[in-house]
């Protein structure tokens, strides 16, 4: 009884006894010596778990992560430290390895999911355990310090190491190596690698949407000048997309690329590992948003060549460059861009800002406009180049209404 007390307090229980000999030998048999003891006491011993171990376990929950405990510990030790901590929760469940050793191979798939809490686990059951969930189509992470764990960190999908007091077998069969010990920082880890994630996401996206814009303003002034009644020349030079290419694709992408991870991003949940890259809409979009982008370039482009060409070819490429920088904006969150975010990036507003100048640089400095065969832009057809630009802002942020409008529905 003593020792349910002890162990239901998440102590490690150790019992002393002694026995009195007259003389000792080593040929003395296990049995003998461990029989006729007299008992003296129980020693309880507690590893607490850390401060932050708790707030990680709800952050891990949050995120559509399951935290599972393995121990060596006694099931009512285990018990109450992982109720302490939130992995043994309701709905799940606590396992000894002596009743996972009775269960076949089909059975634990089936009911590994109800179960939070592995105690007197032995390395072989780390090995079925892991393998369980991962034939459940779950990604497994395991942590492990001792020789025992490496089998399993090595079957795991990423094998997590302890730097401080993970063994040099561990280490070498682990992917991750946590120096501080902590199972905190695999949350941190975790949140860095959904930011990651997402800015390339983002780049894929600005990139690809901008590229198809240039793309759509060529082709489709290539089709009206071969089967149109009426040709309207060639909107774009060679050195105008390239400078769109070095310039006003360049500094965006870099800039999306150091996007703070959004603060809500560990309450998504997991993506499947085998979900394509442009899942949930992404390729759609970064074509409606391409085509979007070359339709407003070709309209400057019309109106300006109404005028003459060169002020049409002006237009357009102030237009296209232009509207590039405004649509990284877009591009940067599924939120509003009116979100107290907006203000979160500064590399992007520094893209924005170097972006412009640099345009009307190319356009209204004498020299230097000339080697891009460009003109300077009077008041009016400025200000339609500009207008047109910060379309795809209205365009966007009207899209996003719409979809968060029907996501609340």
């Amino acid at each position: 009884a003593l020792n349910l007390a002890m162990t239901s307090h998440a102590l490690r229980v150790i019992a002393v006894a002694y026995k009195n000999l007259s003389t000792f030998n080593e040929g003395l048999q296990k049995g003998v010596l461990e029989r006729d003891l007299t008992f003296v006491g129980l020693i309880g011993m507690i590893d607490p778990p850390r401060e932050e171990v708790k707030e990680a376990v709800k952050i891990c929950r949050q995120a559509g992560i399951k935290p599972v405990m393995i121990t060596g510990d006694h099931i009512l030790t285990a018990k109450t430290i992982a109720k302490e901590l939130g992995i043994l929760t309701s709905q799940t469940e606590a396992i000894t390895g002596e009743e996972l050793s009775r269960m076949s191979a089909e059975r634990l798939n089936d009911t590994i999911s109800r179960f939070s809490v592995f105690a007197r686990v032995s390395p072989e059951h780390k090995v079925r355990i892991v393998k369980a969930y991962q034939n459940k189509g779950e990604v497994v992470a395991m942590t492990g310090d001792g020789v025992n764990d490496a089998p399993a960190l090595k079957a795991a999908d990423i094998g997590c190491a302890m730097g401080i007091t993970g063994t040099d077998v561990t280490k070498n069969a682990a992917d991750m190596i946590l120096t501080d010990d902590n199972f905190a920082t695999i949350i941190s880890a975790v949140k860095e690698g959904r930011g990651i994630y997402n800015n390339i996401k983002k780049d894929v996206h600005f990139l690809l949407s901008s590229n198809i814009g240039e793309v759509v303003t060529i082709f489709t002034a290539s089709i009206i000048n071969a089967f149109g009644y009426k040709s309207l020349g060639v909107p774009l030079m060679p050195v105008h997309l390239l400078w769109v290419n070095l310039v006003t694709d360049t500094l965006p992408a870099f800039a999306l690329g150091m996007e703070p991870a959004d603060k809500d991003i560990m309450k998504e949940k997991p993506r499947p590992k085998d979900e394509s890259f442009f899942a949930h809409g992404l390729g759609w979009t970064i074509v409606w948003q391409g085509i979007m982008v070359g339709a407003l370039t070709l309209i400057a482009y019309i109106y300006g060549n109404n005028i003459n060409h060169e002020i049409g070819m002006t237009m357009a490429f102030l237009t296209l460059s232009s509207s590039q920088l405004f649509h990284a904006f877009n591009i940067k969150s599924t939120k509003s861009i009116f979100h107290k975010t907006i203000f979160n990036n500064k590399y992007l507003w520094g893209a924005l800002i170097i972006g412009l100048i640099l345009q009307f640089m190319v356009v209204y400095i004498p020299g230097l406009n000339d080697l891009f065969s460009l003109v300077p832009l009077e008041t009016n057809t400025l200000s339609v180049s500009i207008g047109l630009a910060l379309c795809p802002i209205v365009i966007v942020e009207f899209v996003k209404f719409v979809k968060n409008l029907f996501k609340k529905d």
